[in-house]
């Protein structure tokens, strides 16, 4: 009979689809359905099959489709999502770090003019193509981790040409690698120096004349905006979200981290997620919990600026989701380890396994309004991670030093 193209893999020790799980509240290990000694088929990118081995492979022989036999103890999860990051940048900020572990807080740098400032004036004098090495540096990074799908921000250009040569650099490694790469505009990140105008005159120059370019070349259909002290307020930032909006941007927001306001916000506008929640109460959990907006923790930036986490056991008990983020930055989350940094939120939040995982896959995947990735049931992109391990727990527990052995992206191998 004539190969129709599939593939099937297997046998694995265990395999974690995540399919049935909902989007919403809290998860206990026994809700994964794990598949011992199960088998997948995969056929144009996708999943067709997810189910026991043996029964994965008499189809096969039976449908003359090829097997690949993973002959050792493997663990198979859908490939991770980091729903937040911004790791299109130049230069670093070492002398930052220096400063905060010597006693001055984030906002303090930050008003001396070093903070994000510092990095928009590296990231200007940076070249496309030195952007385009340093993306795809990190992306390789991120992807020994397991990790086959990542937002990457603008916001350290600050004008509407060094915002554009960003978003340019992005879309052109994207053009160039396997991995998904889904561009966020952040322009309204702070108000550069070198602005002469009003914060709101800002907000304008951008809507006039970043935006329509943006628009005009494909460069991105999501928009961000730092809603904080010494970025916009918000007032500026309800007429900016409310712009873009009617303009078809999918919305997020930095949101939360020093002080509330900014999930409000999001909860009006229905953003897709509202990242960061440090700060966020009582209140701001009850909003999020009663809405279809994805709260999105970034355990990173806390271990970076020695704040507090997220609420993020709250969220999930008061039936909100959870996704779980790297914030991989130059300034307050250079470490940029998606497995360390949701392993040490897991313990310190006590979140279950599956709370854990399910924040870097599915609900990640929810953040970024996708809906064919972060499970592996039929009709999904075939996206799988492999751990070599015969317990799925040790992924976490091992608090990334445990990493893949092998990755796909649309069914075809990475490593």
């Amino acid at each position: 009979m004539k190969n129709t193209g599939k593939i099937g893999i297997g046998p694995f020790s265990q395999l974690l689809s995540m399919r049935h799980l909902p989007v919403k509240g809290p998860l206990k290990d026994e809700q994964l359905g794990i598949i011992n000694n199960a088998g997948l088929i995969i056929e144009s990118g996708r999943v067709v099959e997810v189910n026991d081995f043996q029964q994965i492979r008499s189809f096969c022989q039976k449908e003359n489709i090829p097997l690949e036999i993973i002959d050792q103890a493997a663990v198979c999860v859908p490939a991770f999502i980091d729903a937040h990051t911004h790791i299109c940048f130049g230069g670093t900020r070492a002398g930052d770090y220096a400063k905060r572990v010597g006693g001055k807080s984030y906002l303090e740098i930050a008003r001396e003019g070093g903070g994000i400032w510092d990095t928009v004036q590296k990231t200007r004098k940076a070249s496309q193509e030195e952007l385009e090495q340093g993306i795809q540096k990190r992306v390789a990074s991120l992807t020994k981790l397991g990790i086959a799908t990542i937002e990457i921000k603008s916001g350290y250009g600050l004008s509407a040409e060094a915002e554009l040569k960003m978003l340019r650099a992005i879309r052109h490694v994207n053009q160039h690698t396997e991995i998904d790469l889904i561009s966020t505009c952040l322009p309204a990140h702070i108000v550069p120096k070198d602005f002469s105008g009003s914060s709101r005159e800002y907000i304008d120059y951008l809507l006039n004349d970043f935006f329509p370019t943006v628009q005009k070349n494909g460069l991105s259909n999501r928009a961000d905006i730092f809603v904080e002290d010494t970025a916009f307020d918000i007032p500026e930032a309800k007429f900016y979200l409310a712009e873009l909006k009617k303009r078809g941007f999918e919305l997020t927001i930095h949101a939360d981290q020093f002080g509330v306001g900014g999930s409000q916000l999001g909860v009006e506008f229905g953003a897709r997620s509202v990242d960061h929640l440090e700060a966020s109460g009582q209140k701001e959990i009850e909003l999020l919990a009663q809405s279809d907006v994805i709260p999105v923790a970034l355990p990173g930036a806390s271990m970076g600026l020695g704040e507090p986490f997220a609420p993020a056991r709250q969220l999930l008990d008061a039936g909100a989701s959870l996704a779980i983020a790297s914030d991989w930055n130059p300034g307050s989350a250079p470490m940029g380890n998606l497995l360390v940094q949701a392993a040490v939120l897991g313990a310190y939040e006590k979140l279950s396994i599956a709370e854990t995982l399910a924040g870097i896959t599915f609900r990640a995947a929810a953040a970024l309004g996708l809906n064919q990735q972060g499970k592996l049931e039929k009709g999904h992109l075939a996206d799988i991670a492999v751990f070599p391990t015969s317990d799925y727990r040790e992924i976490f527990y091992r608090q990334g030093q445990l990493l893949p052995c092998t990755l796909w992206k649309k069914g075809k191998r990475i490593f």
